[in-house]
């Protein structure tokens, strides 16, 4: 995904989660439901104290004409208390309001799911980077560092000692950069004549798991220092037969075999399995003294 798109989308994203969140919470605090609902509390009390009015005015009457009718002695009689009905209160407003509350909810959870996969497509390639770079740096060509950059602008100057040394605490910051090994291991070869030194650098290289095709040319040149400059043919020729018993398929073996004067392995021919099949269930035909182009009946 081009990074232009994928910006495009995050605010895209973004600016849909927060006015959905931001309609949600409006309609979960709406004022005019409020004033509805105490609109409709308010009316129901005027209707029932004019009831209530209307009611003792009418028990008035009722009770004077009831008494002015009544023999003497009779008990006055009151009118009984009229209970108001309250009117309905309307529920529409209500209904439209969750509704809208129901869309912003929905739309905002597709923009949160929508910026979710962004997020983990982005941690993902992250972490996969990541990962790549370290086997990067195992296959001993490492990514560049300011601080690696500053010990090798040393060794241009001719300071190789004070190089040998950075790269040292280097390494020891990062041990997977075996890389730096093999850089200093060249630096005392090359620069110092230190061959002793180069073989331990080259020794603590090959303790490391590496691939196996580094692995082995990292050997063959250690095998090179044994024979050579420090006459240990004996651990040179050993180091070369494990190059060869342990990664006998790599170009190293090859190049190890050669010093060994061991033969190329020669691949069996490969038969094909039907040519196989034939030769194995097909029986011998007898000895026939029938002249050639007869056989017995």
């Amino acid at each position: 995904m081009k990074p232009l798109i994928k910006l495009a989308l995050y605010v895209i994203l973004g600016i849909a989660l927060a006015f959905c969140v931001r309609g949600f919470l409006t309609n979960a605090r709406d004022p005019a439901a409020k004033a509805i609902r105490g609109e409709t509390n308010s009316v129901s009390a005027t209707n029932l104290v004019s009831t209530n009015a209307t009611s003792g005015t009418n028990a008035v009457v009722a009770t004077s004409l009831t008494n002015a009718f009544s023999p003497p002695g009779a008990t006055n009689v009151t009118n009984p208390t009229v209970t108001p009905m309250a009117e309905d209160v309307p529920t529409h407003k209500s209904s439209e309001r969750m509704g809208r509350m129901m869309g912003f909810g929905v739309a905002g959870f597709f923009a949160l799911v929508g910026l979710s996969v962004l997020v983990g497509y982005d941690v993902s390639r992250f972490f996969a980077n990541r990962f790549e770079e370290l086997v990067f740096n195992d296959d001993l060509k490492g990514v560049r560092d300011p601080d690696y950059e500053e010990a090798e602008e040393e060794w241009k100057r001719g300071n190789h000692l004070e190089a040998i040394q950075l790269m040292r605490d280097f390494y020891k910051r990062n041990p997977r950069e075996a890389h730096v090994a093999l850089r200093i291991a060249e630096i005392y070869e090359n620069n110092l004549g230190n061959y002793l030194a180069a073989a331990l650098e080259y020794e603590e290289v090959l303790k490391k798991r590496l691939p196996p095709e580094r692995w082995g040319w990292a050997a063959v040149h250690l095998a090179n220092l044994y024979s050579g400059k420090l006459n240990k043919t004996d651990a040179a020729t050993k180091l070369l037969h494990r190059i060869v018993n342990e990664y006998g398929q790599t170009a190293a073996a090859k190049k190890a075999r050669e010093r060994l004067g061991i033969a190329e392995p020669i691949a069996a021919p490969e038969l094909s399995a039907e040519g196989a099949a034939s030769d194995s269930n097909t029986p011998e035909a007898p000895p026939s003294n029938l002249p050639p182009g007869f056989r017995p009946k």
